[in-house]
């Protein structure tokens, strides 16, 4: 018994033949059409020549393959020599290290890759220029950060031992660029390259590169945008995995363009205009979550206004307000967090660097009297903020706080310069049975000398505000650490390569 069919496709109704209303239809496969049903019912007209009209269909077809053919190689042109790969630079055994060490150092502090999916990506790595950019450029901010290892056969032609310099990362920074130049990912951008465009600004950052760093990250907060990852109702439908990565990767670029506007002079892009992360995400990363939705509301605070005052480009900001918001501080974490190791490093510091810059911000607008009931609103105040922060890292590991590069380092160094200053011009009770100021600058002295072995130009830095301000205390200082003489060290600091360090916050 035959069955009734409801409508024709679009090239059986032009042709006059019957239909039988599968997709692709008899007919069409016969006679090699594309199959649609796209055209919008009509009033039956004068039949044509079938033959002409299948000659037509057949003409549209071809082009229509032409063009979708032109346009993939548009947007990925495979044989152009230009952007082509170059053979045996990524290894197997790179990728694997570098995806390890991310996973197991980084991923608390940036969730934004899931590890199932990744790995899947890197299996069909030769068929996706895209996939292709988006783990080289992993695998460059990963070489680019301290305490990657690689077999030594992968290090680059003239490096010594294994732990791969920042010669290799460069090395796949520049691939990651040029390859990338051949794919349209502006137009129809992805989660895959936002975050490539986040690790391409991390590995600037880290090479001290910081107007190319800030292209990048402007560059991945514009790419959030035209995905709409600043809409809420954008993430109420779809692959779970895929909305709560896209969530995690817009607070990440909310928290690392305000970090980044503090230290370089920099305005404000995103705003906090979607929900939160939540625990119930994933049951194995209740921890990691729930520090990184810690640092996402450490830096809330700093919006428009802030930003606004501190670049000096508006004007009209209280002593209140500003009391309040180094309330807000000190109260944005609880005594015992919930957090990784890695994760309480990198908020505690940037809590006491926070309190810094509001002061900082405090003294700039003539607000503090050294008679203000609000301690926050004194002169002495970073010397309190300055004990806290010695306080806090005497708790943590080396390797939990080298893990966040040169970016931790300098705010220690933000902090330290400031309790230099005011050391220098704020008189303090000496007694001897009580840690003093100069203990706290001494601290911060033995931990920017330690971390990543003194290799920042840091180090050399406040040597030289130290010998500047408090000249008494500068060669003692120069005695106790086995270091050049601070002349050398300032001198060396303009004179050598930048630091390969990362993560910008």
């Amino acid at each position: 018994m035959s069955t009734t069919v409801k409508r024709a496709c679009d090239a059986c109704h032009r042709r006059k033949v019957r239909c039988n209303g599968v997709h692709p239809c008899r007919n069409c496969s016969q006679a090699a059409l594309v199959c649609t049903y796209n055209a919008i019912p009509q009033k039956k007209g004068p039949k044509g020549s079938r033959a002409k009209v299948i000659s037509e269909l057949r003409k549209h077809s071809e082009l229509a393959l032409k063009l979708q053919t032109r346009l993939h190689e548009l947007e990925c042109p495979p044989l152009s020599p230009t952007f082509s790969r170059t053979p045996g630079l990524l290894s197997p055994e790179m990728i694997s290290a570098c995806i390890e060490f991310f996973f197991e150092h980084m991923y608390p502090t940036m969730p934004i890759l899931h590890r199932p999916r990744l790995q899947h990506m890197v299996i069909d790595i030769d068929n996706s220029v895209e996939t292709y950019c988006l783990i080289t450029s992993l695998c460059a901010f990963m070489l680019i950060q301290p305490g990657v290892r690689v077999p030594e056969s992968h290090v680059v032609p003239g490096e010594t031992g294994t732990v791969v310099s920042s010669a290799t990362g460069t090395t796949l920074l520049d691939e990651a660029l040029r390859v990338r130049k051949g794919c349209e990912y502006i137009e129809s951008p992805t989660l895959a390259t936002v975050i490539t465009s986040f690790f391409l600004f991390g590995c600037y950052f880290g090479l001290d590169k910081h107007n190319t760093a800030w292209f990048h990250l402007r560059e991945a907060t514009t790419l959030a945008q035209i995905l709409g990852m600043q809409d809420e109702s954008n993430y109420r439908t779809g692959d779970l995995v895929d909305c709560s990565r896209r969530r995690r990767l817009y607070w990440l670029l909310f928290v690392t363009e305000r970090a980044y506007a503090l230290q370089r002079h920099r305005p404000l892009t995103l705003h906090a205009t979607i929900e939160l992360p939540t625990l119930d995400e994933d049951p194995d990363e209740t921890v990691a979550i729930s520090g990184f939705i810690s640092l996402v509301r450490l830096y809330r605070p700093f919006d428009d206004t802030f930003v606004g005052l501190w670049n000096q480009t508006r004007a009209g900001c209280s002593t209140a307000w500003l009391a309040q918001l180094q309330k807000q501080l000190m109260d944005a974490l609880p005594t015992y967090l919930n957090s990784t190791e890695s994760q309480a490093a990198d908020l505690r510091t940037s809590q006491q660097w926070l309190r810094t810059m509001v002061w900082q911000l405090s003294i700039t607008n003539g607000y503090l009297s050294s008679t203000s009931a609000d301690v926050s609103m004194t002169f002495k105040y970073p010397i309190e903020i300055s004990r806290d922060l010695v306080a806090v890292t005497g708790n943590l590991s080396q390797q939990s706080m080298e893990v966040h590069g040169i970016g931790l380092i300098e705010k220690l160094f933000d902090v330290a310069c400031t309790l230099t200053d005011v050391m220098s011009c704020v008189p303090t009770d000496i007694n001897t049975f009580e840690v003093q100021p100069r203990d706290y600058l001494n601290q911060f002295l033995g931990l920017i000398s330690t971390l990543r072995g003194g290799d920042s130009r840091y180090l050399p830095l406040l040597l030289g505000r130290i010998d500047e301000a408090l000249p008494a205390m500068a060669a003692p200082i120069a005695r106790s650490l086995p270091l050049l003489p601070v002349d050398d060290r300032i001198q060396k600091t303009y004179e050598s390569s930048t630091s390969s360090d990362s993560t910008p916050y």
